[in-house]
């Protein structure tokens, strides 16, 4: 049965992978660690089939250790799962050796599906992400763009990063994983007063999902990841 190392530094989203990976009795889950230096210890003693990496850990950066898990010798598949989709991230991940990244509030994702289908060969993307890097090959292979597509990238940008502080804030927390009810309680609104300040989000940003927001929030530079964010 093939095994799978996860480093995953919040313990109640842990947990909850390691009930969707081993639901379907198909794989293990034989370590299952929150930092950089706990999974740098487990691959010394030995290597999974699978590693499944967070980018934002409490004492280093997960690209790291895709890195060096992918010089390993019989290196384990590596796929990412995290909050946060930019373009840098993506791109660094796969160079760094991850042949899968997905993202955690992908609501159509099934992480033990996307887990059989790295073991086959396969290359697991969420597919907000696969959008946008489409997005950005396609832009980067046309030099030339037509002035009525520049404006509405361009309205569409200028409308984005002027969302209110409170859109901010809310989309923030989104970003972290919270539910609506966390979000009301925390900000102190009402939960359909969070509905509406996410339609609202999703409407400056051109995008129709949590992921694609906070994928088009980091790019444009108004939430930014930090190390423990993700």
């Amino acid at each position: 049965m093939p095994n799978v190392f996860l480093v995953e530094d919040d313990p109640i989203t842990r947990e909850s992978l390691i009930a969707r990976i081993t639901a379907l009795g198909k794989l293990t889950v034989d370590v299952a660690v929150g930092s950089c230096a706990e999974i740098r210890a487990a691959l010394v003693r030995r290597l999974p089939d699978v590693l499944l990496v967070d980018l934002g850990l409490p004492d280093g950066d997960g690209l790291d250790v895709i890195a060096e898990a992918a010089q390993l010798h019989s290196a384990p598949k590596i796929m990412v799962i995290t909050v946060f989709g930019d373009e840098q991230r993506v791109l660094a991940a796969i160079k760094a050796g991850a042949t899968g990244y997905l993202l955690k509030d992908d609501s159509s994702l099934e992480i033990a599906s996307a887990i059989d289908q790295l073991l086959a060969g396969g290359a697991p993307i969420s597919p907000a992400i696969a959008r946008h890097l489409i997005r950005h090959f396609r832009a980067d292979s046309q030099p030339s763009i037509t002035g009525d597509h520049r404006d509405s990238n361009h309205d569409t940008d200028h409308q984005a990063r002027h969302l209110s502080e409170r859109e901010r804030e809310l989309l923030l927390l989104a970003s972290k994983g919270f539910t609506y009810a966390e979000i009301a309680d925390m900000l102190s609104i009402t939960v359909n007063t969070v509905g509406s300040y996410t339609k609202r989000v999703y409407r400056k940003l051109a995008v129709t999902s949590r992921a694609e927001a906070v994928f088009e929030a980091s790019r444009l530079g108004i939430i930014h990841p930090g190390t423990s964010d993700d």
